[in-house]
C-alpha cells in the first residue's frame, strides 16, 4: 500500500491528487470550488486522489457503528464494532426492530443489540422490564467495545460438590510381570477411566488451578490428556500416581508438560514421588567403582553437607552448587588412591599421597585442596581418620581481581528490542545488582520511581525506567492473567509462582551478568575511591569494597552506562 504523501506547506493534509506538492486548502488560486468524490458525489470533505475521506482507504476516519451507533469505530473495523460483529454471526439475518424501527439484525427475543443495551442501562437489579419500555424516551449512546460481560460459570454436574474421601486408596495391586508400556500409540480419547469420579474430582482441581494461574488453553489441554491416561493405565484404580509413571507418559507422548502434571497431582493429593534428586544421583555416579568402606565415608560426608548435621561438630546444608563442586574434585582423587595405592579407605591417606595427586595450576589446585580439606576435617571430627593430611598444606594464593570488560554487547543488549534483555542489562549495568537479587525481585518492590531492597533503596535511573516500564508493558500483554509475584518471569514461570533461574539473566543478556555488575563497581570505585560510598550504593561489606578500590585503573577502563547513583546523605 502506497503512503499518503502530506503537504509541503502546512504538513497536516495529503497533497490534492498526484503530481501536487500541496493540499486542496493550499493550492494558491482565486476561485476554490469544492472538488466532488469520484466514488460517493460528496462534495464535503475532500481527501486526496479524487476521493473524500469516508471513501479513500487510507484517511484516518473514526465514526460510530452502523448498528449500534457506538462511537470510535475505525474503517479497519468494517463499520462495525466488535461487540456487534459477534452479534452478527450469531444473528445474521437483518429484520426490522420493533422498538427502534431500524433494519438491523436481531436476536432471539426480537431486538437489536442498541436496544437490549438501552433496557440493560435502565434495569436495576432483579427487575424485570420490557425492551419497548427501556427504550420509550430515547437511548444511551455509548463508546464502542468498552463492556465485557464475564460469563457465569457453568453449574458443577452432580457428584463433583468436593473430593472423594475414599481416595487415593491405601492399598496397592501388585504385577505378576512388570513390563515397560509404550504410551506413544495410546490414543486418550479411546480409554475408559475405571473411576469416573476420581477423573471428575482431578479435573475439578485441574481447572481451578489453570484459571487461578492464568494457564493457557493449549497447556491446561496437553495436562489433561496426560493425567486422563494416567488414570487409564493404572494397576490399582484410585492409587496415588507415581512421579516416574508420570514421567514415562510425558516424555513417550511428546506432551513435554510433566512439571504441570506433577503439580495437579501433588495439588490434589495423588502424587508419590519416586525420583531420586539429581543431586544424590550425580554423586552416586561418580563415587561408583569405589571400595565399600570409602564409598561408606563419602556417602556420610555428602549426607552432612546436604541435610546438614546436628551431631558435634554441627553444620547447616550446604548450596548444592558447592555439593556438586566439592565432590567433583574429591572423587577423582579417591579413585586414584583406590586404583594406584591399593586403599580400601580414607584413614590410609598419608600427606604424601595427598600431595601426590595435587593437579598442576592454580585453580585447580585450589578447589581440590579446599574439597579434601573439608572431606578430611569431617572425618577427623567423626573419628573416621586418625589424622588430618592436609593440615598445613598451603597453595597459590588466588588472584581474584576485577577487570573491565568490553562494553560494545552490553550497550546492545540495553538497546535491544526485546524488552526483557534491554530491561536486564539496563538494572544491572547501571545498578549493579547481583543476579540473586534480580531474580527475587517482586513487583511491589518497584515503586515511586525507587526499588527497595531489604537493606537500601535505590533511585532508579531514567533509562532503567524507560526499560522496566517497556518491559512491564510487554509482560503485562504476554501472560495478562499469571499470578507470579515476581518482577521477572518467562514462559516456564509464568504459569506459576517460582522465581527465574539466575542463569537465564546471563542468557537473556547474552552476557555474564556478574561481569557486568564487576565492572560497575571497578568504574565507581576508580572514579571516587569512596569505600563508604561503593557500601552504600551496592550493598557491599567493607572487604569487598576494598577489592575494588586497591585495584589499580587499567590502560584500557570502559566509560560506564551513564550518571552513577546521586550519593547517599
Amino acid at each position: 500500500m502506497t503512503r499518503v504523501r502530506l503537504c509541503e506547506r502546512c504538513g497536516a493534509n495529503p497533497i490534492a491528487y498526484y503530481g501536487r506538492r500541496c493540499c486542496y486548502a493550499c493550492v494558491p488560486r482565486q476561485r476554490k470550488k469544492p472538488l466532488l468524490c469520484k466514488r460517493c458525489g460528496s462534495d464535503t470533505d475532500y481527501f486526496t486522489a479524487g476521493l473524500c475521506r469516508g471513501c479513500h482507504r487510507q484517511a484516518p476516519l473514526i465514526t460510530e457503528c452502523r448498528d449500534c451507533l457506538a462511537w470510535g469505530i475505525t474503517r479497519w473495523h468494517g463499520g462495525v464494532c466488535q461487540a456487534c460483529r459477534g452479534w452478527n454471526r450469531r444473528f445474521p439475518t437483518p429484520m426490522q426492530c420493533p422498538s427502534c424501527q431500524r433494519v438491523v439484525p436481531l436476536n432471539d427475543r426480537g431486538y437489536c443489540r442498541l436496544c437490549c443495551r438501552q433496557a440493560h442501562f435502565v434495569r436495576s437489579p432483579h427487575e424485570a422490564i420490557d425492551v419497548i419500555d427501556a427504550n420509550r424516551h430515547g437511548q444511551q449512546l455509548f463508546i464502542a467495545d468498552l463492556f465485557r460481560q464475564k460469563r457465569p460459570e457453568p453449574p458443577r454436574r452432580p457428584g463433583r460438590s468436593g473430593w472423594p474421601s475414599q481416595y487415593p486408596v491405601a492399598h496397592r495391586q501388585l504385577a505378576l510381570v512388570d513390563l515397560d508400556r509404550d504410551y506413544t500409540t495410546v490414543r486418550p480419547a479411546e480409554l475408559m477411566l475405571p473411576r469416573p469420579d476420581l477423573a471428575a474430582a482431578i479435573e475439578d482441581v485441574l481447572t481451578d488451578h489453570a484459571r487461578r494461574h492464568g494457564w493457557g488453553k493449549g497447556l491446561e489441554s496437553l495436562t489433561r490428556t496426560a493425567i486422563r491416561m494416567l488414570l487409564a493405565t493404572q494397576d490399582t484404580p484410585g492409587a496415588p500416581i507415581t512421579a516416574s509413571t508420570a514421567a514415562a507418559v510425558t516424555t513417550g507422548r511428546k506432551l513435554d508438560n510433566l512439571k504441570s502434571v506433577l503439580e495437579i497431582l501433588t495439588t490434589a493429593g495423588m502424587l508419590d514421588d519416586d525420583r531420586q534428586p539429581t543431586l544424590d544421583a550425580y554423586v552416586e555416579r561418580l563415587i561408583a567403582g569405589l571400595p565399600e568402606p570409602m564409598t561408606t565415608e563419602l556417602r556420610e560426608w555428602f549426607g552432612a553437607m546436604r541435610d546438614g548435621s546436628t551431631a558435634p561438630p554441627r553444620s547447616r546444608p550446604r548450596n548444592h552448587a558447592t555439593i556438586r563442586a566439592r565432590i567433583a574434585h574429591a572423587a577423582p582423587a579417591a579413585h586414584t588412591w583406590a586404583a594406584t595405592n591399593g586403599y580400601s579407605s580414607l584413614r590410609e591417606v598419608s600427606r604424601d599421597d595427598v600431595i601426590a595427586i595435587m593437579p598442576a595450576g592454580g585453580y585447580r589446585y585450589r578447589q581440590t585442596l579446599t574439597a579434601l580439606r573439608a572431606l578430611f576435617r569431617f572425618l577427623k571430627a567423626r573419628r573416621k581418620v586418625f589424622t588430618n593430611p592436609t593440615l598445613r598444606l598451603r597453595g597459590p594464593q588466588a588472584v581474584n581481581q576485577p577487570l573491565p570488560i568490553d562494553l560494545d554487547p552490553v550497550r546492545d543488549a540495553m538497546h535491544s528490542t526485546k524488552p526483557a534483555r534491554a530491561a536486564l542489562a539496563a538494572l544491572v549495568a547501571f545498578h549493579a545488582l547481583r543476579p540473586k537479587d534480580v531474580c527475587a525481585l517482586q513487583l511491589t518492590d518497584l515503586r515511586d520511581g525507587r526499588l527497595h531492597l531489604d537493606e537500601r533503596t535505590i533511585l532508579l535511573a531514567d533509562p532503567v525506567r524507560a526499560t522496566i516500564a517497556a518491559w512491564l508493558e510487554e509482560r503485562g500483554r504476554r501472560w495478562p492473567h499469571t499470578i507470579n509475584p515476581y518482577l521477572f518471569i518467562n514462559q516456564h514461570t509464568a504459569v506459576r509462582t517460582s522465581q527465574v533461574d539466575p542463569n537465564w539473566i546471563s542468557t537473556t543478556i547474552g552476557f555474564s551478568a556478574q561481569a557486568i555488575r564487576e565492572d560497575r563497581i571497578l568504574h565507581e570505585a576508580i572514579t571516587t575511591g569512596d569505600v563508604r560510598r561503593l557500601c552504600d550504593l551496592f550493598g557491599l561489606t567493607v572487604g569487598g569494597a576494598e577489592r575494588y578500590t586497591h585495584t589499580g585503573p587499567p590502560d584500557t577502563m570502559g566509560k560506564g552506562f551513564g550518571s552513577p547513583n546521586p550519593a547517599p546523605n
